[in-house]
Parts: structure tokens; C-alpha cells; sequence
């Protein structure tokens, strides 16, 4: 056996004689191998977020829209994807070319073509090809923009979601990005946001306020007095699915974030800080969603789990795991209590976006100027320690400054689009459409066409009984 082996190995040699005087590689081009195998995986994970905002979006609305909510997430990506490559990976990463200084936006790497390397010189540090490391801020950017989309949900027409997509890819997503991660001014400030609660999810779901606002609350949200009315997703299980989804991509969004799989396992921790904050999240908003309503409510544990990953997202690579556990609890409660309070005040958020992305996000970019620790702040290489471990009130200042910048920009920018949209070619679907659901009215099919069809028919029946008064809104 062993010497028909050595005449196969010698045979194989003879008719590939590459392989039998291939030089090993060196141990830069293995470092960077396995740093850009990483980072791909980790980009995946990312992308896969999307399966499940279509499942957490699509469960947490009603049946009648379930089709058009998931269906909008592939078309959005695909703008985004389109849109980032063309423009947003320039302005996001360029090289500013001594405007402003490049505190503002990048002015190179516009319709990139994989090869040229050097029009990015804020990612130069990392060893992983410019291909990968723009797939990786691709998914980024997709995950912004679906966070966008829950302000939007059940009311809006499909091409605001083509204008609005483009849009803030190109105008708005980039240039945070670039004043954060691209070398801009919150990056020379030291403002700490490892893996985007800022950048990613205060930006998304600031623009999802402003479209919430906009477009108004959905029919039979509010009563006349202001009051709220439940208006609940069609399939809970639906949601959970989605959820664990995003908490298995996380891996990829903030462990991913360190560019590279050497050195002592770094991602490794960034892994636990993340996962431990999720945990405290979901059972710390279950325990508060049970004290407050007397029953435990299974969509508050969900919001608590993603408003804990949002908010160590900024903080994961700077604190400790006690401190992660904090963070996240904190998250879990805020959400909670946030949630409550813009439904009260007419807010309609149909996923809480604002409450779990944004108010989360603002959370967990300033829990950095607490706990970031001294070790980790060098490790890392951005800012200082918080007020927690001996850094005073310096780095609280700086990530304050950060959420603030970023809050302003992107709710005045946002508004601007968004409100010439609504003048020009209009932001809502008319009340017929909304009543019948977008499935039909935007693609002529609905996403559960069966037992639609059995809601049809006892809609027809009751609004012919209902002696000519509003329409009775189908489910």
C-alpha cells in the first residue's frame, strides 16, 4: 500500500511539476490568507443579517404586507450594494485629497475596481484585499439601511424605497462613516465606535424617525383622544427566528470588525463581550416587560436582545465582560421604557427602530466614555479609558460630541430628502392600498395568497354589512 502511495505521489509530481517545486508560502502571505478568509466569513455573516430583518420585519407586521416587507429587504440590498460600490466605498474610505483636510469625505476609490489599493488609505493597516474589505463595508452599510426601513413599514410606497435606498447609500450612510472609520474628524478626536452603534445603527435609525414622522401613524393606530391601539405582527415565531439570526450574524459584525484572526485571539473577546450583552439584554427587558405588564412579553425580550447588540457594538472591544453584562441590561431596560414613551407621544415605530437602534445606539457609544478600560484603549488604539477607570470626563466628552454630530446630520438630512420626496412624488400609499395591504396593491399577489384569501372574503362580508361607513381594514 505505502508503495503504491510513493508511485502515485511521484506520478502526480511528474505530470504537475508546479506543485513539486512550489515554493512555501512565507509567513506574511499565510497571516494574510487567513485575516481575508476571516474577514469573508465574517462579511457573510453580516449579510445573512438580512434573512433575518426579513423575518423579524416580516413577523412583526401583518399578513397582509408580509410578502412586500420581506421582498423589499433583496431589493434594497441590491440598490445599496450597487450604490455603495459606485460611490459610498469612495466617500466612506477615500482618501479626501487635502480638502477639508479629509476631515469630511473621502474623494477617491469612486466605481472600484478591486485593484487599486492605495485610493484608501484609512484601510491600508489591515493586510486583507481591497475586494474583501469592501464586501465586509458593504454588508455594513446594508444593515444601516434596513434599519432605515423599519420607520417605513406597512405605509410606504415601493419607489421611496428605490429613491431613498440610493440616496442615503451615497448622501448620507458614507460620511459619518468616513468622519468615524475614514479618517474624518471624530476619527482624529478619538471618538471609540468599534463596530458602528453610530455609524451603523444611530444613522439608520435616525432616518427611520424622520420617515415615521413623515409619513404619519398607520390607519387604526391611535384613536381620536390619542390613544394606542396594538396593531400585532402575524407570526411571533416568525420574529424569534429572525432574531437569532442577528445574533449568530453579530459574530460576524463585531468580532469581524478586527480585520484579522492573529495575535492572541482578539476577536475572540470581542466575541464574548458581545454575546453576554445580548444575554443581559433579553433577560433583563423580559424581567422589566413582566414587572411593568404583569406578563412576561416575548417582543420586549426580542428588542432587548438587539437593543444589548447595538449598544456593545461601539463598546465590545474596550470594556470587560462584567461590564459588557451591564451594558447590555441597561440597553434591554432603556428600550423597554423608550418604546413605551414615543408610542405615547403618537410616534407609530412598527419594529421600534428608533427605541432599539437608535436610543440603544446612543447608549452604547457613550458606555465607552464609562468603561472603556485603559488596557483595551491601547490595544485598540482609539481614545482613552472612560470615567469608570481613571480617564475623567475626556473620552465622555468626545463620544457625546460623536452622537451628537452624527444625531444632527443625519435627522437634517434625511428630512431634506425625505420631505422632497413627499412633495414630489409622495412618501405614503393612498388608504385603499393600505387598507388591502402593499402585497396586492404594490406586486398584485399576496406573500400568503390562502388564507388571504379567506380574509378577503370576510372582509367583503363585513364592510357590505357595515350600511356604506369606513372600510373594515383587512389583517
Amino acid at each position: 500500500m505505502i508503495k503504491k502511495t510513493l508511485i502515485g505521489l511521484a506520478l502526480l509530481s511528474m505530470a504537475l511539476p508546479t506543485l513539486a517545486f512550489a515554493e512555501a508560502p512565507t509567513p506574511e502571505q499565510l497571516q494574510a490568507a487567513i485575516n481575508s478568509v476571516w474577514v469573508l466569513v465574517a462579511a457573510m455573516l453580516v449579510v445573512f443579517m438580512q434573512a433575518g430583518f426579513a423575518l423579524l420585519e416580516a413577523g412583526s407586521t401583518r399578513m397582509k404586507n408580509a410578502g412586500h416587507v420581506a421582498g423589499k429587504t433583496i431589493l434594497t440590498f441590491g440598490i445599496c450594494a450597487i450604490a455603495f460600490w459606485a460611490f459610498g466605498f469612495g466617500l466612506a474610505f477615500g482618501d479626501g485629497a487635502g480638502l477639508f483636510n479629509n476631515n469630511l469625505f473621502g474623494l477617491s476609490g469612486f466605481f472600484m475596481d478591486g485593484v487599486n489599493a492605495d485610493a484608501f488609505v484609512s484601510l491600508s493597516a489591515s493586510d486583507v484585499p481591497i475586494t474583501i474589505k469592501f464586501l465586509f463595508q458593504l454588508a455594513f452599510a446594508g444593515v444601516s439601511l434596513a434599519i432605515a426601513w423599519g420607520g417605513f413599514a406597512e405605509r410606504a410606497k415601493l419607489p421611496v424605497y428605490f429613491i431613498f435606498g440610493l440616496l442615503f447609500t451615497v448622501v448620507i450612510y458614507p460620511i459619518v462613516a468616513h468622519w468615524v472609520w475614514g479618517g474624518g474628524w471624530l476619527s482624529k478626536i478619538g471618538m471609540q465606535d468599534f463596530a458602528g452603534s453610530t455609524v451603523v445603527h444611530l444613522q439608520g435609525a435616525t432616518a427611520a424617525l424622520v420617515a415615521t414622522i413623515l409619513l404619519k401613524p398607520r390607519i387604526g393606530k391611535f384613536n381620536k383622544d390619542g390613544s394606542p391601539n396594538k396593531i400585532p405582527g402575524h407570526n411571533q415565531v416568525l420574529s424569534v427566528l429572525g432574531v437569532i439570526i442577528i445574533w449568530i450574524g453579530w459574530f460576524g459584525f463585531n468580532p469581524g470588525s478586527t480585520l484579522s484572526a492573529m495575535g492572541d485571539g482578539f476577536f475572540g473577546y470581542i466575541a464574548l463581550t458581545t454575546n453576554l450583552a445580548a444575554a443581559a439584554g433579553g433577560v433583563a427587558a423580559m424581567a422589566v416587560s413582566w414587572i411593568y405588564f404583569g406578563k412576561s412579553d416575548i417582543t420586549s425580550m426580542l428588542n432587548g436582545v438587539l437593543a444589548a447588540l447595538v449598544a456593545i457594538t461601539a463598546s465590545c472591544a474596550f470594556v470587560t465582560p462584567l461590564a459588557s453584562i451591564a451594558i447590555g441590561a441597561i440597553a434591554g431596560g432603556i428600550t423597554f421604557f423608550t418604546a413605551i414613551w414615543f408610542e405615547k407621544k403618537g410616534i407609530d415605530d412598527p419594529v421600534y427602530a428608533f427605541s432599539v437602534h437608535g436610543i440603544a445606539g446612543i447608549w452604547g457609544t457613550l458606555s465607552t466614555g464609562f468603561f472603556a478600560t485603559p488596557e483595551l484603549a491601547k490595544t485598540v488604539n482609539v481614545g482613552g479609558a472612560g470615567l469608570f477607570y481613571g480617564g475623567g470626563f475626556h473620552q465622555l466628552w468626545v463620544q457625546f460630541i460623536g452622537v451628537a454630530g452624527a444625531l444632527v446630520f443625519v435627522l437634517v438630512i434625511s428630512f431634506i430628502v425625505l420631505y422632497l420626496i413627499k412633495v414630489t412624488t409622495g412618501l405614503r400609499v393612498t388608504e385603499e392600498e393600505e387598507i388591502m395591504g402593499l402585497d396586492l396593491a404594490e406586486h398584485g399577489t399576496y406573500g400568503y395568497p390562502e388564507q388571504m384569501n379567506h380574509a378577503i372574503e370576510a372582509h367583503t362580508s363585513a364592510s357590505q354589512s357595515n350600511e356604506g361607513g369606513r372600510p373594515v381594514p383587512v389583517s
